[in-house]
């Protein structure tokens, strides 16, 4: 049995207030805890874009809609570069220094949703980087409870999808918009 993840309850700007809260309690309450996304892009014959991950259909939130490339919670007493590396590995096995992300800034979020006939309530504020290294997606190992499946995006095309309200995605705008500098 694995342990459930403990998270450190943030003011607005993402500072922890000295509390903790597991997972479930953050999701079930809707404590402000942090996270970490990870924006995966590239140029493709003068267009950016972005690597998006399919959310495996047995996570807890968002099952089976495509993502931000890399993302997770920031366990209690992590900084966020650090928390983005480790997601990055775990989730796609793209292995980098800390020198190769580049930090984009932060955003906030509160949203409301049910899965599995349970309340989840996710007030995040997420730390955000980008990865412009080459990546070959046939040569990433990806974590199957996690990641079904990545796939390349054209950005400005999925930025208006999202924007859209498309059900196809969970991601929110504002990271892709610091990213792509909208």
């Amino acid at each position: 049995m694995s342990r459930e993840e403990i998270f450190d309850i943030v003011d607005e700007n993402g500072r922890p207030t000295g509390a903790t809260a597991t997972r479930t309690e953050a999701h079930a309450s809707g404590l402000r805890h942090r996270t970490a996304h990870i924006w995966v892009v590239r140029m493709q014959e003068g267009r950016r874009q972005v690597l998006l991950q399919k959310r495996s259909a047995c996570k807890d939130s968002n099952p089976g809609r495509w993502d931000t490339s890399s993302a997770g919670h920031i366990d209690a007493g992590e900084e966020p570069l650090p928390s983005a590396l480790r997601e990055l590995a775990e989730e796609l096995g793209i292995h980098v220094e800390e020198t190769q992300l580049a930090f984009m800034g932060t955003f906030s979020h509160r949203d409301e949703d049910v899965f599995y006939g349970k309340p989840f309530l996710d007030d995040e504020v997420s730390f955000v980087y980008v990865y412009d290294a080459p990546v070959d997606i046939a040569t990433l190992a990806l974590q199957k409870d996690e990641v079904e499946r990545v796939a390349w995006f054209d950005a400005e095309q999925m930025l208006a999808a999202v924007r859209a309200g498309d059900p196809a995605y969970c991601l929110r705008p504002e990271g892709l918009e610091m990213v792509l500098g909208c």
